[in-house]
């Protein structure tokens, strides 16, 4: 009697492989429980790559604000207000041959505070155009001011399937509680908040 049928074996051989394959990239390429999630970094000015899709994200500016304003708004539109801080991130965006996985934007701190974008208004998004183009745009949070030591910008990719993929995070600049006070200090009274430009890529 055969204890091992050979489907069987082939079977545990395929498993310790994909493991193996899974595990390639180094410790510091690695973030958290995401063994298969490589994180790119970067700082202000810097055009990363996102994913393996051959489309690039760069962060050209942030700027603090008390209010924000829909660039399509009325005259008679009111800014929006907060208890805490404006912070835009302006971007561009070249798109790749490769449609780019969807991601999600959000801000986190050393605190290990996670900031969402604002819902309103609706021009505040970061997303990659089609196919040869690229795009200029800002993305809005509302942010703690008394967190935002090692503010970063997360672009996570919305994993569908179990496969080596890549995070970007951009370091925003705010090495320090000291640093982030100033920035909050001298935030502009408000910050209008405009749709993306699309432009044929260079």
């Amino acid at each position: 009697m055969k204890l091992y049928r050979p489907a069987t074996i082939l079977v545990g051989l395929l498993f310790i492989l994909i493991g193996g394959v899974a595990r390639l990239a180094g410790p510091d390429q690695v973030y958290g429980d995401d063994s298969n999630l490589k994180v790119v970094h970067g700082t202000i000015g810097e055009a990363l790559p996102y994913a393996g899709s051959g489309s690039t994200i760069k962060v050209t500016r942030i700027k603090f604000a008390r209010k924000i304003l829909s660039g399509d708004g009325g005259s008679d539109d009111k800014p929006i207000d907060t208890n805490g801080i404006f912070v835009a991130v302006e971007w561009d965006a070249v798109r790749g041959v490769k449609d780019p996985d969807t991601f999600t934007p959000t801000l986190i701190t050393d605190g290990d505070s996670v900031y969402e974008k604002v819902s309103d208004p609706n021009e505040s998004e970061m997303s990659f155009p089609d196919a040869g183009f690229a795009s200029t745009g800002a993305i809005v949070f509302e942010v703690n001011p008394t967190d935002l030591k090692g503010l970063t910008l997360r672009l996570k990719p919305s994993m569908l399937w179990n496969v080596y993929n890549s995070e970007v995070r951009v370091d925003l600049g705010v090495p320090t509680e000291d640093i982030a006070q100033q920035m909050v200090d001298h935030a502009d009274d408000q910050y209008v908040v405009n749709d993306s430009v699309t432009r044929v890529a260079s």
